[in-house]
């Protein structure tokens, strides 16, 4: 089932990020989540009166909706907070598409917060017991980056993938970086592929530069159907297509530490949009590490399987190259907040609109937006569009 019937019947209506990167430790991920979402409120010209749905995860939160609606005076008519990792956002999105649909709500509210770096200042415990069983921890991997060093090394066993094609990723994000006011990396100047495999080595053959950032940050989107979106402030930006998938929780369980079932979830997608790979204008892609947009462009069709590394050799995902590949920065260089999926679809939305400023492309009508949860367990596609689209 690929639910035809969905393409383009809901539509995201408002957009907004809090404010990120080192908050201070006198703030918390609620905060973030509340400012993300009373921004986005307001870019879509509405109030959080009107918000009936309501789909969030604010880290540190295990009844994340309760507290959350409390915290914002919501009383939600339909309520979803299952978590799957980085993808759940865009898993909300496609689920609010289906909810508004149904009738089971006519605004919905997608939201985030999470501090990761105030905690750290404040010295705040983990909390929750471990989880078990669990059969990876008497070899006390170093997760989740281990996990994806594990597929890294993987890749560049079996297709001959360079720590330099990986370098080009981490280059090509700070280049996005620059051309973003939010970004954490903006300003930092630009980055080498040199100065990628010189800096500190983490988990072989993953350096600190493969890495994704450590800052603090909220997002929000605002979704209502595809009528009501047109009599509001914004352009609408329509759900075209959506596909959802995921294959294992524990790296050591993946069925091929190089193939995702980014393969089906974005099959599901292409399949409702109506619409292929070479439709699609601007990619925002879940880039928690280098070796993750290499996999990406690989099974979302892109390139062929082993092709990727080669694929982002010589800018072609950078500025002015001939793919745009997440435009703000991604979660290399602008955010990364303990999960980014809400980013990617942020970005996505903005640049369908045409509001992302010197970073913006010309001529977007269709973007697709990545998400990915756990170690390359969990994906969720998501193909957004203009009304040219439609």
């Amino acid at each position: 089932m690929t639910f035809e019937h969905l393409r383009g019947k809901a539509a995201i209506v408002g957009v907004a990020e809090s404010d990120l990167g080192d908050v201070g430790p006198q703030r918390y991920a609620i905060e973030l989540a509340a400012q993300a979402a009373y921004r986005a409120l307001e870019d879509a010209g509405l109030r959080s009166t009107d918000v009936d749905g309501l789909f969030s995860c604010v880290m540190g939160r295990f009844m994340s909706n309760l507290d959350f609606g409390e915290y914002m005076g919501i009383r939600p008519r339909y309520s979803d907070s299952g978590v799957i990792g980085g993808s759940s956002f865009l898993s909300y999105v496609f689920h609010a598409a289906a909810a508004i649909d149904a009738g089971l709500c006519d605004t919905a509210l997608i939201v985030y917060g999470s501090t990761p770096r105030a905690d750290g200042h404040r010295r705040q415990p983990l909390t929750g017991s471990p989880e078990r069983p669990n059969y990876e921890a008497p070899y006390k991997p170093r997760h989740p980056v281990s996990g994806y060093a594990l597929a890294t090394a993987r890749h560049m066993h079996q297709y001959g993938t360079t720590r330099e094609q990986l370098a080009e990723v981490a280059v090509a994000a700070r280049a996005w970086a620059q051309l973003n006011p939010a970004a954490f990396h903006y300003g930092k100047g630009p980055l080498t592929v040199g100065e990628v495999l010189d800096s500190k080595m983490i988990s072989s053959p993953l350096t600190i530069r493969d890495c994704c950032l450590v800052t603090d940050g909220g997002g929000a989107l605002v979704m209502t159907s595809a009528e009501r979106a047109k009599q509001l402030r914004k352009p609408p930006v329509y759900l075209l297509g959506a596909g959802e998938a995921h294959s294992h929780r524990s790296i050591s369980q993946m069925p091929d530490l190089t193939t995702t079932c980014a393969v089906e979830s974005s099959a599901r997608a292409y399949a409702m949009a109506g619409v292929k790979p070479s439709d699609v204008n601007v990619l925002q892609l879940y880039d928690a590490f280098t070796i993750n947009p290499i996999m990406f462009l690989e099974d979302l069709g892109f390139c062929a399987k082993g092709e990727g590394g080669a694929f982002v050799a010589d800018g072609r995902i950078a500025p002015g190259g001939s793919l745009p590949v997440n435009t703000n920065g991604g979660g290399l260089a602008h955010c990364h907040p303990g999960m980014y999926g809400i980013f990617a679809l942020i970005e996505a939305a903005r640049q369908v609109r045409g509001e992302a400023g010197e970073r913006q492309q010309k001529g977007v009508d269709i973007a697709l937006a990545q998400g990915n949860g756990g170690q390359f367990s969990s994906q969720v596609t998501a193909i957004l569009g203009s009304e040219a689209a439609l």
